[in-house]
C-alpha cells in the first residue's frame, strides 16, 4: 500500500501570513550566508538542506489521506479541504486510465472532515462511482445539510457521480476494493470511528480525532488490540500532554505522549503525527516531532519493537509493505527527525 497526505491540520485550514513567508525567505538566505546558485535545480539542492520547517512548510488543508490499496479503485479518509487538490490529482489519473471508483471512509462529520467534498472534482463527473463509508447512520445528513443553499451554491442533488453510502460496523471485518477494513470507536463530540486497513500483508490504522486517555485501562487496552504490530499508524497528536490533561481536556484529541504510549504497547512499527494544531505554525510542529521522537526513545525499554515517528504533512507520500516503510525523499525533504 501507498500512502498519501493531501491534508494533515485539524478544526480549520490555514495558509501563510506574507510576513512569515517572508521570515523564512530571510532566514533561507541568511543560511545560504552568501551562495549562488547555477540554476533552480542548485538552489532547490541547497534548500534540501535545511531544516524542514525553514525549506518546507507541513501545509494547511484539512484532514484528507489516501490509500492505494492492490485494486483499482481510490480509497481516502476523510474529506477535509485537501480533498479538493486530491480530486484534482485523481481527475488526472483517470483521463491516464484509472477506474473512477472511490471508497471514502468517514472517521466523523465535523466541518474540518467534509468540507472538501462540496469541491470534489469527481462529484461531477457523471462517469464516477463513490461510496461513503463509516460508521455513522447520518452521513448522508451531514453531506447535503452543508450543501444547502444558505451554506452553497451547488446543491447536493446537482452533483453527477453516482453517489451512496455504506453503513459500517465495528468489530466486523470488510474487504473493500482487495483491502481488508475494520473500524473501533473512538472518544469524541458525535462520536468518532478509526480505521484498520489490511492488504498484502500491510497494515495501516487511521485514528484521527479522538480522545485516548492511558489512565482509562481498559479503553487504552481495547484500542491497543485494534492497532496491534500495525506498520503505520495515523494518529491524532493536535495537544501536548500538558494541554490535553488541563486546558484542553474532553475536547475530543489525543497528544503525541499519548499516541506513543499506546503505539509502543501495541508493537507498532510507524507512528505518524496527524492533525496539527492549527494555531502552531511550522517551527512550533517541528518542535513538537522532536520532542516525541526523543520521548519514544526514552520510552523505549520493555517494548519488543522500536518505534519510529514521522510527522505528517501536505504532499508526504509513504510507501507501506512487509519488509519496509519507505518516505519518498523527494517529497519528505530531510531526515526522520526533520519532516
Amino acid at each position: 500500500m501507498r500512502v498519501r497526505f493531501w491534508g494533515t491540520r485539524g478544526s480549520l485550514p490555514v495558509g501563510p501570513r506574507a510576513d512569515s513567508t517572508a521570515d523564512k525567505l530571510a532566514r533561507a538566505l541568511l543560511a545560504a550566508d552568501g551562495l549562488r546558485f547555477a540554476d533552480r535545480e542548485e538552489a532547490l539542492a541547497f534548500v534540501a538542506t535545511l531544516p524542514f520547517a525553514l525549506g518546507g512548510s507541513y501545509g494547511g488543508a484539512t484532514s484528507c489521506v489516501e490509500i492505494e490499496g492492490p485494486e483499482d479503485a481510490f480509497l481516502v479518509c476523510d474529506m477535509g479541504s485537501g480533498l479538493r487538490e486530491f480530486g484534482l490529482d485523481a481527475m488526472h489519473r483517470i483521463a491516464a486510465g484509472h477506474a473512477p471508483v472511490f471508497h471514502i471512509f468517514l472517521s466523523h462529520m465535523h466541518w474540518d472532515h467534509i468540507m472538501g467534498f462540496p469541491f470534489f472534482a469527481p462529484a461531477f463527473d457523471p462517469r464516477a462511482t463513490i461510496v461513503i463509508h463509516g460508521g455513522h447512520p447520518d452521513m448522508e445528513q451531514a453531506l447535503r445539510r452543508q450543501q444547502e443553499e444558505i451554506s452553497f451554491p451547488v446543491p447536493f442533488d446537482a452533483l453527477r457521480a453516482t453517489i451512496s453510502f455504506q453503513p459500517m460496523q465495528p468489530g466486523q471485518v470488510h474487504e473493500i476494493a482487495g483491502v481488508f477494513v475494520t473500524l473501533a470507536v473512538q472518544d469524541h463530540s458525535h462520536g468518532s470511528f478509526a480505521y484498520r486497513f489490511e492488504a498484502g500483508g500491510a497494515s495501516l490504522c487511521y485514528a484521527t480525532d479522538g480522545e485516548h486517555k492511558l489512565a482509562d485501562r481498559d479503553g487504552a487496552a481495547r484500542f491497543g488490540a485494534f492497532l496491534k504490530d500495525a506498520d503505520l499508524v495515523i494518529f491524532d497528536t493536535m495537544y501536548s500532554l500538558a494541554e490535553s490533561v488541563t486546558l484542553k481536556a474532553d475536547w475530543g484529541h489525543s497528544s503525541n505522549i499519548v499516541a506513543v504510549e499506546l503505539c509502543q504497547a501495541a508493537g507498532v512499527r510507524t507512528l505518524a503525527m496527524f492533525h496539527h494544531e492549527p494555531t502552531s505554525d511550522d517551527e512550533a510542529i517541528a518542535a513538537m516531532h522532536r520532542e516525541t521522537v526523543r520521548y519514544a526513545a526514552f520510552n523505549a525499554a520493555g517494548h519488543a519493537r522500536p518505534l519510529d515517528v514521522i510527522c505528517a504533512f501536505d504532499g508526504m507520500e509513504v510507501l507501506l509493505s512487509p519488509e519496509i516503510i519507505e518516505q519518498d525523499r523527494a517529497k519528505s525533504h530531510g531526515s526522520k527527525g526533520e519532516h
